[in-house]
């Protein structure tokens, strides 16, 4: 992984205040301890993001950070269709242990960016045998619109420069280096495929590039967990 060593830019700084104004904070207790929620809205769409904040972490290095996606299946209703909701648990879980840290939950990032609607019809394609990239190409849209600017922004807002990244994504990496933040490590957050998830996870390794190292002997051995 490549490593920036200098500090983000004024210029960049200022940029950051353009796209995002926090508009509310307020204690929240969690099952994983207490958090100060910190709510952020685009300034150039409207959509409010979320912080989790725990501990003190202006001018803190090697802070651990989630950047989450949005995903109304997987974090409310418990969906066994991907690991979204089991990776926001552990991510809360390991910052509420390690004292310090943060999750950006990034709202519009719904299904890769797609939204909750063509999700939903992908979904009913993949039951057919797509997988989750070749359901979005068929659909017309993009593999992964994402966008991570409000991440970046919060983050700035919040005084954090060096991160440990929570995250089986390399482009996050990506997105916060090109940003000018120091990812000092990429922590991994496998979660135990099962027999819903499995062939979505494993298009994730092999067409998206995240880092899940997915072998043939976990295969044999979820087929004998689901049996």
């Amino acid at each position: 992984m490549s490593r920036s060593n200098t500090n983000r830019s004024a210029e960049a700084v200022a940029v950051d205040q353009m796209l995002v104004e926090r508009t509310a904070v307020a204690r929240l207790p969690t099952r994983h301890g207490e958090f100060v929620a910190h709510v952020y809205r685009s300034r150039t769409d409207g959509t409010e993001h979320m912080a989790l904040v725990k501990g003190e972490l202006r001018g803190r290095e090697n802070v651990l950070v989630r950047l989450h996606s949005e995903c109304l299946t997987g974090d409310i209703l418990g969906s066994l269709r991907c690991d979204c909701g089991e990776q926001l648990e552990r991510a809360l879980a390991m910052i509420a242990q390690a004292g310090q840290g943060v999750v950006i939950y990034l709202r519009g990032h719904e299904g890769r960016g797609i939204g909750l609607t063509h999700k939903i019809r992908a979904y009913q394609l993949q039951d057919q045998g797509r997988d989750t990239v070749d359901a979005n190409l068929e659909l017309g849209l993009p593999v992964d619109s994402r966008n991570y600017d409000a991440a970046l922004a919060i983050l700035a807002d919040l005084g954090i420069d060096s991160v440990r990244l929570m995250s089986n994504n390399p482009r996050k990496v990506d997105a916060l280096e090109a940003g000018g933040f120091r990812v000092t490590e990429r922590i991994p957050l496998l979660i135990r495929p099962n027999p819903e998830n499995f062939n979505y996870l494993l298009t994730k390794q092999q067409r998206l590039g995240h880092c899940l190292n997915l072998e043939d002997d976990l295969v044999v051995l979820d087929r004998v967990d689901s049996a």
